[in-house]
């Protein structure tokens, strides 16, 4: 059974959205890659999108970019089809690889971004410093470690200020206070305005920094809302106690107990009914020190994408 949470958006006013995805179908020969996905995005949200491995993320993002059409439904970005909104300047990407000069200094390369863009010299060193590479600028783009490549790409998409930023794997390569750096300039940007589409399989990072996560699975939206509202969906919660010598055959039997886990003395019990659960440990067995934790989004992407065929892009 196909969960969903209530999506962030509902109405039909496309006006009043950044995106639109109208019963979207794509299909390359006898492989459908995206099956009838229906999402709106309104402006200033920061929305993850999220999946395994041939899910179809990466064929919807690219018709997101006008660089594939629809088999059928419709696209509609800012109001326009999304080649238009590109050729406007109102969408920007960072890519996870390519699009680099090597033998260009990292400043070079946005000043001659800028210049394809039409905008002054002035523009460089505002987007060297949002992206937080201006202390690099005299670097080669080869000399650059794969997250400061992330960062100069991040620079490139600033340059014509976009009003939907599309993001693919855009932290990768960078350490972790890199990454925190990153995510509080796009949340910034999202305050001002700008609208964020990104994939990660950085899931915590989906869980701090959208607004909206997106599962998608062989295709389709399988949950769309908050991150809490999607981690609900993956219903029952986890008991962890302390119980040594237990055997996961014997946990397995207590009323309630969906599945069970030993690690050494420390027991995992899920299931539906955690009251129930920790009442029997408490009352019956020598537990200690227990606990009930909800699932975290890892466990429910897990779940809510399970059994995924692979068969799409």
């Amino acid at each position: 059974m196909t969960l969903t949470a209530s999506p962030g958006t509902t109405d039909r006013d496309t006006a009043d959205l950044a995106v639109d995805l109208d019963g979207v179908v794509k299909r390359y020969g006898p492989v459908t890659a995206v099956d009838g996905i229906n999402l709106q995005i309104r402006p200033g949200e920061v929305v993850a999108l999220l999946g395994p491995n041939g899910a179809g993320k990466t064929t919807t993002v690219d018709m997101l970019l006008g660089l594939a059409q629809p088999t059928e439904g419709n696209i509609r970005v800012y109001g326009r089809k999304p080649h238009d909104a590109v050729a406007l300047g109102l969408v920007s990407a960072v890519m996870q690889t390519g699009g680099l000069l090597k033998d260009y200094t990292v400043e070079e390369t946005v000043k001659l971004t800028a210049v394809l863009f039409g905008k002054p010299p002035s523009t460089v060193g505002e987007a060297l410093d949002r992206a937080g590479i201006a202390d690099i600028g005299k670097r080669l783009v080869g000399k650059c470690s794969g997250g400061q490549q992330q960062r100069l790409r991040f620079a490139m998409a600033l340059l014509p200020d976009p009003e939907l930023l599309i993001l693919d794997e855009p932290t990768t390569g960078m350490d972790v206070g890199g990454r925190h750096d990153f995510w509080q300039a796009i949340r910034r940007d999202a305050a001002g305005g700008r609208t964020v589409i990104f994939a990660t399989h950085y899931l915590e990072e989906a869980d701090a920094y959208a607004d909206r996560v997106v599962f998608v699975r062989r295709g389709q939206i399988v949950a769309d809302g908050t991150a809490s509202s999607v981690k609900a969906l993956a219903s029952g919660r986890t008991v962890r106690a302390t119980l040594p010598g237990a055997l996961e055959e014997d946990l397995r039997a207590i009323a309630g107990v969906d599945t069970a886990e030993v690690r050494g003395d420390t027991v995992y019990l899920h299931g539906r009914d955690t009251d129930s659960i920790a009442r029997y440990l408490l009352t019956s067995t020598p537990a200690r020190d227990l606990e009930i934790t909800s699932r975290n989004l890892e466990e429910a992407f897990l779940t809510l994408t399970a059994d995924d065929a692979g068969s799409t892009r």
